[in-house]
């Protein structure tokens, strides 16, 4: 049976299961924000530490996006940022990609597909984190 622990603190949202810990910090982008559009853009940047005993691969990713309390999109395919990294025991892979929702608030979650190099198929949650622009109010 696998432990997830997921938590949040300075250095980003944090999971791990299955021995590998995936860590997303998400920042606004000003300069692709339209808010009188209800365009509101993030970055985020994915960690990837394999601390598990095997080498393995992600080969697919699964999003949902939640924006203004009302799901957005769902997107599912493979690997991250065209690649389908693999990720020997103690190596880390780091990406980063970007998000736009059509409220100042929202959030993003969902799961990576692994496979161990004997073939062994398993997911590893991608936490829940929080996309917030920040906004000026008069």
């Amino acid at each position: 049976m696998s432990k997830t622990v997921a938590h949040c603190d300075f250095n980003g949202y944090s999971t791990e299961a299955r021995g590998i810990k995936v860590t997303v910090v998400p920042e606004h982008l000003f300069e692709n924000s339209v808010p009188e559009e209800d365009v509101f853009a993030f970055t985020y940047t994915v960690t990837i530490e394999n601390m598990s005993p095997d080498n393995v691969q992600l080969l697919e990713r699964h999003w949902l996006i939640t924006s203004g309390g009302y799901h957005l999109a769902e997107v599912v395919g493979p690997g991250v940022v065209g690649e389908q990294p693999e990720l020997e025991v103690g190596e880390v892979f780091e990406y980063t990609s970007t998000a736009v929702i059509q409220d100042p608030s929202g959030y993003m979650e969902g799961a990576y597909t692994f496979r161990t190099q004997e073939g062994a198929y398993f997911e590893v949650p991608i936490p829940r984190f929080d996309l917030h622009y920040p906004l000026v109010i008069h």
